[in-house]
């Protein structure tokens, strides 16, 4: 198994290497260069010229890569146009935020999707079975942004339900020790900061689950379905096996593996895809900083998000893997 780690960890090497070959030649590939691209209007000669000096753009482009590669390996993303500030610092102060609302909403997404799409598999073709196949197919059709509006909309507007910005309402006097406010509340026994930090986060996370459940139902049931008319299922019944063991231990633990490579691939997808989600509901996470810094053309932003992207790809495929040899041990012996 460590191995197994350790040879997974090596093949990022190359996979990093080449996504900053990529970002490098994108940025330099921008109609007019990086500093026409980074001024917008105001690229003037002049000021185009105090850029390319400023940031080097006009060295050799070999000398450029060589020396953003260094310090990429040091930690240094470069500053936001922005803020004035690096680019680390600011993914780490907005990292918790994005972080616990991808969890809230995998944990819907996995605890619906689930049971929802092995409990469909169990009655194929009945009632169930039709309404998950048709909420899934709603689920994946409707936009993210949209579905958004009309949560906030129906439950923050029109009800007043539930909190429709931000992360924690501004009169709570809460202490952040690690800056996830859920699990702040909680290490500090301010029960009442943390739930209405993960009251704020309900209408978010659903809007952005939505996908992810309706692809997990899916798949679950797909892969459900497949399993039961297997050979090995029919000799358990042959034998008289009972039904909780070959649900448990035939069916649903043989059924996991594509559902837990499914729920990985989405899991990179939260992250990813919380830009929309963040800029309906005001969150300040990594989503919202992102969508600021398209507009302003903020590339050292870019750049940063896009390698902390496939750094998260990468571990969670890991995490994906590793499980495997959990569910089937075929896995772990091979």
């Amino acid at each position: 198994m460590l191995r197994t780690i350790g040879r997974r960890l090596l093949l990022l090497i190359p996979t990093l290497f080449g996504l900053t070959v990529l970002l490098f030649f994108w940025v330099r590939s921008l109609p007019g260069g990086p500093a026409s691209a980074l001024l917008g209007e105001r690229a003037t000669p002049e000021a185009v010229e105090r850029i390319n000096e400023a940031y080097g753009f006009n060295r050799p482009l070999p000398e450029q890569y060589i020396t953003w590669l260094g310090k990429l390996l040091q930690g240094d993303f470069g500053n936001s146009i922005e803020t004035r500030r690096p680019v680390l610092e600011e993914f780490v102060n907005r990292f918790p935020a994005t972080f616990e609302l991808a969890i809230v909403a995998l944990i819907l997404a996995v605890g619906i999707g689930v049971p929802l799409g092995y409990w469909a598999a169990r009655h194929h073709g009945g009632i169930i079975d039709n309404l998950s196949v048709t909420g899934s197919l709603i689920g994946i059709t409707i936009p993210v942004f949209f579905l958004a509006f009309m949560l906030k909309y129906v439950f923050a507007v029109q009800l007043g339900w539930l909190p429709s910005t931000g992360r924690q309402d501004r009169e709570i006097d809460a202490t952040h020790v690690t800056g996830f406010f859920v699990l702040d509340g909680l290490l500090t026994g301010e029960l009442d900061a943390s739930l209405n930090a993960l009251i704020h986060l309900l209408l978010p996370a659903i809007a952005l689950a939505t996908i992810p459940l309706a692809i997990i139902v899916r798949i679950t049931r797909a892969s459900v379905l497949e399993v039961v008319n297997a050979d090995y299922v029919r000799t358990g019944r042959a034998k008289g096996v009972s039904r909780e063991v070959i649900r448990n231990r035939f069916v649903l633990r043989n059924a996991m593996l594509p559902v837990v490579t499914t729920i990985g691939l989405q899991a990179g997808l939260l992250i990813s895809g919380a830009v929309l989600t963040e800029t309906v509901f005001a969150f300040p996470g990594i989503g919202a900083f992102m969508k600021d810094a398209i507009f302003a053309r903020d590339f050292a932003v870019l750049q940063g998000f896009v390698l902390f992207i496939a750094i998260s790809y990468a571990l969670i495929n890991l995490l994906v893997d590793i499980s495997y040899s959990f569910i089937d041990p075929r896995v772990r012996i091979q």
